[in-house]
């Protein structure tokens, strides 16, 4: 057991599948809440991913993220990646304060995703351009809005793995 039941139950309810987080959406949106979709990798949670998922988060009143699964990050990334799997990044998300629900999604995009969630605010990093983000047209005709956040410049899990690979290369 990675906690106390009653923290592991708390965090683990955080952790949907599409049926179970439709209905969760449906309900939250009747309460009136406001819906925020992102979407990541997240292999090593650092301080880059704290910033933007907490002003993710300020967008609205619910905060919903969407997970590479495993095989996805491998075709994105490649076959050294995730350095962490799937269930133990779900795990990192679900446990912070401010993230609502998280969901793993296998494909190399969430836009199968997106398309049945409609969140109210779908929301990626500002290396998008909102044309290009996906999943933006249908948010955005369902009168949702798009949003790009900034990075925290100097933060990525990939300079990380180098940072820690190039001493063991040379």
């Amino acid at each position: 057991m990675y906690m106390r039941n009653g923290l592991q139950k708390l965090i683990d309810n955080k952790l949907y599948d599409e049926e179970r987080l439709m209905a969760q959406i449906k309900t939250w949106k009747t309460w009136k809440e406001k819906v925020v979709f992102t979407n990541g990798v997240f292999d090593l949670l650092h301080i880059g991913h704290i910033t933007y998922l907490a002003q993710s988060a300020e967008l609205g009143t619910k905060l919903v993220i969407g997970l590479n699964a495993d095989s996805s990050v491998k075709r994105l990334k490649g076959d050294s990646r995730p350095v962490n799997n799937q269930d133990s990044r779900a795990l990192l998300l679900a446990s912070l304060f401010f993230v609502d629900a998280v969901i793993i999604f296998d494909e190399d995009t969430p836009q199968a995703l997106i398309s049945n969630l409609l969140p109210d605010v779908l929301v990626k990093g500002a290396d998008y351009n909102i044309e290009s983000i996906v999943g933006a047209d249908e948010v955005i005709t369902n009168g949702g809005v798009v949003k790009t956040i900034d990075f925290v410049t100097g933060y990525s899990s990939t300079s990380i793995i180098q940072k820690i690979r190039s001493p063991l290369e040379n």
